[in-house]
């Protein structure tokens, strides 16, 4: 069992940056693979970016590669996403997601998600 929670959200104005922060609970932290995705209003949950239990493999959106960095402490129980350049059509709500994948931006592929934290990027 994992617990997840988001932090980190807020308002920032367009080509700002903010790092979202997920800390996660139970024993097996470091054996899943985490995600984050995010939903707007409107529209559906889409992936964001992924990382392998090991921090080895990193996954993006083509939206966000290049300006987006997901990195994770597996003693600290903590993955992070960094967000720099942000743009107005970044702005949704924010979810940390935890599973054992195949494929990390398959969103039914992950078993555990936070409540999210809302981004709002102003023009």
């Amino acid at each position: 069992q994992v617990h997840l929670v988001e932090s980190g959200g807020g308002l920032v104005q367009a080509g700002g940056s903010l790092r979202l922060s997920c800390a996660a609970s139970g024993r097996t932290f470091s054996s899943y693979t985490m995600g984050w995705f995010r939903q707007a209003p409107g529209k559906e949950r889409e992936f964001v970016a992924g990382i392998r239990w090991s921090g080895s493999s990193t996954y993006y959106a083509d939206s966000v590669k290049g300006r987006f960095t997901i990195s994770r402490d597996n003693a600290k129980n903590t993955v992070d996403l960094q967000m720099n350049g942000l743009k107005p059509e970044d702005t949704a709500v924010y979810y940390c997601a935890a599973g054992k994948v195949l494929y990390p931006h398959v969103l039914r592929s992950y078993e555990y998600w936070g409540q999210g934290t809302q981004v709002t990027v102003s023009s």
